[in-house]
């Protein structure tokens, strides 16, 4: 049992790793000259110099993961690997695209007798030792092909991983799965900055958020995490308040438009990022200077 990674970052690696321990062969491949070297010291994983080494050195029918960033770098390197793969050989795209592009991709692949996998992909940094989230989209016969290596990926060999449905499904899933993830983030923060603000109360944060994790409704492994960040640094004097968004959070709002289906929380919870990121500052000014022109009010000076 064989495959093929490309893409050797800090997800690729550790899934690389993580098959690799269960039993599988893996053959990997990044750009970057140096990736590979963590992996050095690792069983059954050969890191190989170019993707046509790849090719070459996986037999049969051939099942590569492609976990790269959506967009350029996943588009460059499936631009250059096609070109070395053969009808009957799977390609799974662990990037997270946008669902639309993951379809018409999946519809190239088809007519050049290739089978395609847009797997949706959740675990973080804890996926090594935990297990990876699978959402498949696809054939059967393609999720079929790659089910032995979703089985070791996956928290237990029969939890935590899904064919979901045709070509989109997959990476459809995990796009609504981080839509969720973004009003599940807010709602924690915006409940701790509340509960911050009452000084009088002398809440120690960190042991209310361990305290949530045992029996209440809301425990959750964000909510683990809020505890763990809490009992180290409950004032978080040293975070700048930026939260970056990745664009999954922005195709789910984008999708609720188009299906007429509301999604107030999640659209919120992104908006408050864009707020984060000094996007709507100069908002903020023309309604400072407002306020003082109608009511003579103060303004502050930059």
């Amino acid at each position: 049992m064989e495959i093929g990674v490309v893409g050797l970052g800090r997800m690729g690696a550790n899934m690389a790793r993580r098959m690799a321990r269960g039993g599988a062969r893996v053959v990997a491949f990044d750009r970057e000259p140096g990736a590979g070297l963590a992996l050095k010291d690792e069983k059954n994983i050969a890191c190989v110099e170019s993707l046509a080494s790849l090719a070459t050195k996986l037999a049969g029918e051939r099942v590569v993961l492609v976990m790269l960033p959506a967009g350029p770098a996943t588009e460059d390197a499936l631009a250059e690997l096609l070109p070395l793969l053969s009808a009957g050989d799977t390609l799974v795209d662990g990037g997270n695209a946008f669902y639309k592009d993951s379809m018409a991709r999946a519809l190239k692949m088809s007519q050049r007798g290739l089978r395609y996998i847009d797997a949706g992909v959740s675990g973080g940094i804890h996926g090594l030792a935990n297990g990876y989230c699978l959402m498949l989209g696809g054939t059967a016969k393609s999720v079929e092909r790659f089910e032995p290596f979703a089985r070791i990926l996956a928290p237990a060999p029969d939890t935590g991983w899904l064919h979901c449905g045709p070509s989109g499904a997959g990476h459809f899933a995990k796009m609504i799965h981080n839509g969720i993830e973004y009003g599940m983030m807010q709602a924690f923060a915006e409940g701790f900055a509340l509960l911050a603000a009452r000084k009088d109360l002398e809440f120690d944060l960190g042991r209310l958020a361990e305290t949530w994790r045992h029996g209440s409704v809301v425990r959750s492994w964000l909510l683990d995490l809020s505890a763990e960040i809490l009992k180290e640094d409950e004032g978080l004097e040293r975070i700048a308040p930026v939260v970056a968004d990745s664009g999954e959070g922005r195709w789910t709002v984008l999708e609720s438009v188009e299906l007429g289906v509301p999604a107030p929380v999640i659209t919120m919870a992104l908006m408050a990022r864009f707020s984060s990121q000094g996007k709507s500052d100069y908002a903020r000014k023309l309604l400072a200077m407002m306020r003082a022109k109608f009511g003579g009010h103060a303004i502050t000076r930059a």
